[in-house]
């Protein structure tokens, strides 16, 4: 049998996956050439990763920018708190302006923000607004220098430097930067100078904090770029080809996630491979040149750096000098314990650590690097030559040794690849070299087949879960619990930083069943072992397990008690279809009793309370949240039918179609189905009931989905189906379901051909987002979440009903 044909992906992703090892440590190219910015974190902090290629005496930049360096001025308050005056009552108009007196007003440290769960808040912040004054001295005029604001904020923010507006946006986001105008820049003079800020939090938490920096004029010795050809992401590579004068240089970034091989999933090591095809003979010279903020939080923190060989292996290594082990809880932040590491085969190899500057030079102009030079931040530079007569090949590896990754219930717990405490991440790093070519192979065979197979269901649908595959894996930590326990611990990423979040581990399972059934499992077992060992006392799961990652107890501010019961009574029920047993569920059988019989009591009509949408807010009567309850009451009669439980599973089976007959009466709306019972002329999508389609129970009359189909098809826009009839925003997981609720194909492919157009034509540069605007190319919040697992619903649905 041939093997399958290479498939291109055409989808321009809104940011393309580089390097994605887990929440903490991942980068992506926000831009459309690899050489037009350095890559970032999700949290939109810089990674700077430069590569160059020297052939015939030129220099061609093709991944990264040749970035100068930024000095602090002003510092934030993620480090050091700084002094300044806020109200959260509106202040006189003129509150912004640079002489403004703000004498009366509250006297507070900043970072502002809510401190139970955003761990660099100085001083608390639970109001919905807040606005805030910040004077600060200035120790020489700045008006002839590139001068940045470095600012973060939860959620919409408004900021003026000496009176004039510099922000002025919605969303989310940390130290993010804005360069000042000319305009801004004049003003700002030796002495006093002030920074006033808006912010207004929309619900759960909020953060305010702000600062300047100034660029270190350094000359730049690799202007001259690559021609970028072509992108490419699959699965497990994202592929590069350039021209490079008369040679093509192709770089592909591969992560080998196989889920079913948990020893190399949890390997925190990536590829960088290179192949350099020239028509003539020519001695080639490759530079790559990374910074220590791949191991810092923040650019300001210390560090130490160093290379060393070590078995045929030449390391470069980096992080901070303070190693505060899993000392760095919260949404926005990285790793600033562990070790950043970028390795090569040592023949041919040269490591370097210095300044950028002495760096830069050494490779382009020939001259001595002094590794000792005090001036500015070392960084790392490999260099590679090369003689290439045709073709030459090579790679490096990109790895990080974060030497603990989880606290879990008061036990710190190592990676799960040195659980036994019996490796090192030199010994991986071997392993890693050592099985580069069969890694390689496997990682094609693997993509050219999963686009093959995922072409059936449209060119959109297998191009948007290639882009979802190894964005919803590093939004994950593997890790191995004191009793055996396999735990595949979410990142709620941008959006509050939970850890093992239940209502993120529902929409994301589809992944996890296809693949691997027992990383189902893992998002599971913590949210079961926090009820059965008493620590979780009520009687329906958790919301999370803390904030990453720090898995001590829940600490989100509000339960979810229907959304959390149905998402793990439905889970577990998947869990059993997928693997064709129900052994899993007869385990945890006495919880998962009080969890059904919880939704039994209080799932047909919800109280006043958040579901996973909880950016809407509060709000009683959800017809698509009691849809949940009873999907979630049928899980757990069917799973007792598997076990046997006859009567059992009768019984629960008829309480959930009693409760659908009742449902549809409540719900019913002329022609669709309401958002509220309460509330006539009111619609939302009711995604939950997918799984009465894919498992063929049987619980809702087929025509409730027909009903609806036929009239989402009606609202929908340009960019997609809004999530219902309050906002023009939608969840593009969620139309993912709902699409896969269609019984006709092309009525799947009209649900997700706009959300494919919005990826394709955001403007919004980030790895994708779920939370998006339906009527313009702008995301509404939330990105690199693991939520895109949910895309694979209708593979996973097609495996289901081939009995696979």
């Amino acid at each position: 049998m041939l093997s399958a044909q290479h498939i291109k992906n055409d989808l321009r992703a809104p940011a393309f996956p580089l390097v994605t090892l887990d929440p903490n440590t991942s980068a992506w190219s926000y831009t459309n050439n690899l050489y037009d910015s350095n890559p970032s974190h999700w949290s939109d902090k810089n990674l700077p990763f430069m590569g160059v290629l020297k052939v015939d005496g030129q220099f061609y930049r093709f991944m990264g920018a040749e970035d100068v360096e930024m000095l602090t001025v002003i510092p934030n308050g993620e480090d050091k708190a700084w002094d300044g005056k806020y109200v959260t009552t509106e202040p006189a108009k003129d509150w912004s302006a640079k002489g403004f007196d703000a004498s009366k007003w509250q006297a507070g440290k900043g970072a502002f923000g809510t401190t139970e769960n955003e761990s660099l808040s100085k001083t608390n912040w639970t109001t919905d607004k807040i606005w805030v004054r910040r004077e600060v001295v200035l120790a020489e005029d700045l008006s002839n220098k590139s001068v940045y604001l470095e600012y973060s904020h939860d959620d919409d923010v408004k900021i003026y430097v000496n009176g004039i507006e510099v922000v002025n946006h919605g969303g989310t986001g940390k130290n993010k930067r804005v360069k000042l105008t000319e305009e801004v820049v004049k003003t700002l003079k030796k002495g006093k100078n002030s920074i006033a800020a808006y912010c207004f939090n929309g619900g759960a938490n909020g953060f305010l904090d702000f600062g300047l920096l100034v660029e270190r004029s350094d000359k730049a010795f690799f202007a001259n770029t690559a021609k970028q050809i072509s992108v490419d992401v699959q699965p497990m590579q994202t592929l590069y080809t350039f021209q490079c004068g008369d040679v093509e240089l192709k770089v592909t970034f591969t992560a080998p996630v196989f889920l079913d091989n948990l020893e190399l999933l949890s390997r925190p090591i990536n590829y960088l491979s290179y192949e350099i095809k020239s028509p003539q003979p020519k001695e080639i010279e490759l530079y790559f040149e990374a910074s220590p903020n791949w191991a810092l939080n923040l650019p300001t923190q210390e560090s130490v750096s160093s290379s060393f060989d070590k078995n045929g292996i030449t390391y470069l290594k980096t992080g901070s000098t303070s190693q505060k082990i899993l000392g760095r809880t919260g949404d926005h932040v990285k790793n600033d314990w562990g070790y950043f590491y970028l390795a090569s085969e040592s023949a041919g190899t040269t490591a370097k650590v210095a300044p950028s500057t002495a760096l830069r030079s050494a490779f382009a102009l020939g001259t001595a690097t002094d590794a000792d030079q005090k001036d500015g931040v070392k960084q790392l530079a490999l260099t590679k030559k090369l003689k290439v007569n045709g073709t030459a090949k090579g790679k490096v590896a990109i790895g990080y040794d974060d030497v603990y990754a989880i606290q879990y219930f008061n036990t710190n717990l190592r990676p799960y690849w040195n659980r036994k405490e019996n490796s090192s991440i030199e010994q991986q790093f071997e392993i890693a070299f050592k099985e580069y070519d069969q890694l390689m192979a496997a990682s094609k065979k693997f993509d050219d087949k999963f686009m093959q197979e995922y072409q059936q269901y449209g060119k959109e649908y297998a191009e948007l879960c290639a882009l979802a595959y190894r964005q919803s894996i590093a939004a994950h930590k593997l890790v191995e619990a004191p009793n055996g326990d396999l735990l595949w611990l979410s990142k709620e990423n941008d959006s509050n930083g939970s850890i093992g979040t239940v209502d993120i581990t529902y929409p994301s399972s589809p992944l996890f069943l296809i693949y691997n059934p027992e990383l189902a499992k893992g998002l599971a077992n913590f949210i079961f072992y926090y009820s059965e060992s008493g620590k979780w006392q009520k009687p329906f799961p958790s919301h999370d397990i803390g904030t990453y990652p720090v898995g001590n107890g829940q600490t989100y501010g509000g339960d979810m008690p229907i959304e959390e019961g149905g998402n793990m009574l439905i889970l577990t029920y998947a869990i059993a279809r997928a693997e064709g047993n129900a052994d899993y569920a007869n385990k945890h059988w006495a919880t998962l009793t009080t969890w059904a019989d919880y939704l039994v009591e209080k799932g047909l009509d919800p109280e006043n309370q958040l579901c996973t949408d909880d950016f809407a807010g509060h709000f009683a009567h959800n017809a698509n949240l009691s849809v949940k309850a009873i999907m979630g009451i049928a899980s757990y009669g069917h799973l007792a039918k598997m076990l046997g439980q006859n009567e059992v599973g009768t019984e629960y089976i008829n309480k959930a179609k009693q409760m659908a007959k009742e449902w549809e009466q409540m719900a019913k709306d002329g022609d669709h189905y309401k958002l509220t019972f309460d509330k006539s002329g009111t619609w939302s999508q009711k995604y939950n009931m997918v799984w009465d389609k894919i498992f063929d129970m049987g619980i809702f009359d087929p025509k409730i989905r027909e009903t609806e189909i036929k009239y989402y098809l009606t609202k929908q826009n340009k960019y997609g189906l809004p999530l219902d009839s309050r906002e023009a925003y939608t969840k593009t997981d969620w139309i993912f379901w709902t699409a896969t609720m269609a019984d006709k194909h092309e009525d799947f492919l009209k649900f997700l051909k706009p959300v494919y157009l919005f990826m394709n034509e955001s403007t919004t540069r980030v790895p994708m987002s779920d939370w998006i605007w339906t009527d313009r190319p702008e995301r509404r919040g939330f990105k690199a979440r693991a939520v895109v697992g949910g895309y694979y619903i209708k593979r996973f649905e097609d495996l289901i009903k081939k009995g696979n």
